[in-house]
């Protein structure tokens, strides 16, 4: 798990490990191309690709890229790519809402045996729906036959059990537990003291 404050490269890098397992940028499968990159201006996750050396034992077959800002690109991607099977009624995800959406798109494409990397998949999660992605999460780990490289903000989501979290800082990454993250520090004095927790974030420049 990857956690670091907004502009750290958190995604950047997934973006990168993506493009090693043969993801495309804007999240998928493999072969999937649901975004158009010609003109894109930012490139950085493949760039930074070209400098990384991968390895995977067994090798990297199937699997996910995950991308929050671009599940409805690729969500619509799926349910045109359906369509040419007449046997196959297409995924429909985007009937639902955004959040059950998510958790719909997780129970279906998380379940084999692969990689998957995960861009800030609670986005769209309330916090119970984030319990639920947790015990996704656990079930993966425990069929120990899938990996997953995650990025993320949520508290709850970086106690997963048995996961390796790491902070993303100037010197790299760096290995570190959830309790010692700004997030989780943030929450739980809020959670302590909603009073003052907002007294002092909202008026501490006037002080």
């Amino acid at each position: 798990i990857i956690v670091g404050e907004n502009g750290t490269g958190k995604s950047t890098l997934l973006e990168a490990i993506g493009a090693l397992a043969g993801y495309d940028e804007a999240g998928g499968g493999k072969g999937y191309r649901p975004v158009d990159h010609s003109s894109a201006i930012d490139k950085s996750g493949a760039a930074l690709a070209n400098t990384f050396r991968g390895h995977w034992l067994p090798k990297v077959t199937a699997g996910w890229f995950f991308r929050a800002e671009s599940f409805y690109s690729v969500a619509r991607y799926l349910d045109q790519a359906a369509l040419e099977d007449p046997f196959r009624p297409p995924p429909d995800f985007l009937s639902w809402s955004h959040g059950e959406g998510f958790i719909r798109f997780f129970e279906e494409r998380c379940r084999r045996q692969g990689i998957y990397i995960l861009d800030e998949p609670e986005s769209a999660l309330s916090p119970s729906r984030q319990i639920e992605l947790l015990k996704m999460l656990q079930r993966m780990d425990q069929s120990g036959t899938a990996q997953v490289i995650m990025a993320t903000h949520s508290p709850l989501l970086m106690a997963c059990p048995g996961a390796r979290l790491f902070r993303v800082s100037r010197f790299g990454l760096e290995p570190a537990d959830f309790r010692d993250t700004d997030h989780f520090r943030m929450l739980r004095d809020f959670s302590n003291d909603p009073d003052g927790f907002l007294d002092e974030a909202l008026y501490e420049d006037e002080a």
